[in-house]
C-alpha cells in the first residue's frame, strides 16, 4: 500500500511539474490560459466516505488526474502569473524530493526485512 501511494504521489508531482513548465513557457502567448492539475477532490471524497474507502493499490490507481483551466474565485479564466508559477514549481520540486526520500526509506526497510537485517 505504501509503495502504491508513493507511486501515485510521484506520478502526480511529475505531471504537476510538466503542467507548471508549460504554463511558464506560454506566459507570453496571447490568449493562453494556464492549466491546473486536479485530483485532490477525489482523494478527499474517498477519505470522507463512511466507512472510508481503503487505500489499497487498486483504489489508489483508480484516482484520475485531469487538467482544468485556471480560474479565479468567480470562475473567470486567469492569465499566467510567472512568479506564482515559479513558486508553485519550487514547492512541487521540494515535494517530489521528499517523496523520493520517503520511497528510498521505504525500500530500505523492505530490503532490511528481506535480508533479515544483514548487510
Amino acid at each position: 500500500m505504501t509503495t502504491a501511494a508513493l507511486s501515485l504521489a510521484l506520478d502526480a508531482a511529475s505531471l504537476q511539474h510538466r503542467v507548471l513548465a508549460a504554463n511558464i513557457a506560454n506566459a507570453n502567448t496571447p490568449g493562453y490560459v494556464p492549466m491546473r492539475l486536479q485530483f485532490s477532490a477525489q482523494i478527499d471524497e474517498m477519505a470522507a466516505r463512511r466507512p472510508p474507502i481503503s487505500a489499497d493499490p487498486a483504489s489508489m490507481f483508480a484516482v484520475r488526474m485531469s487538467l482544468q483551466p485556471a480560474q479565479d474565485a468567480s470562475g473567470v479564466m486567469t492569465s499566467v502569473q510567472p512568479d506564482q508559477e515559479m513558486a508553485a514549481m519550487s514547492a512541487n520540486a521540494l515535494q517530489y524530493q521528499a517523496l523520493t526520500t520517503a520511497l528510498d526509506r521505504h525500500f530500505s526497510v523492505l530490503f532490511s526485512a528481506v535480508s533479515d537485517g544483514k548487510r
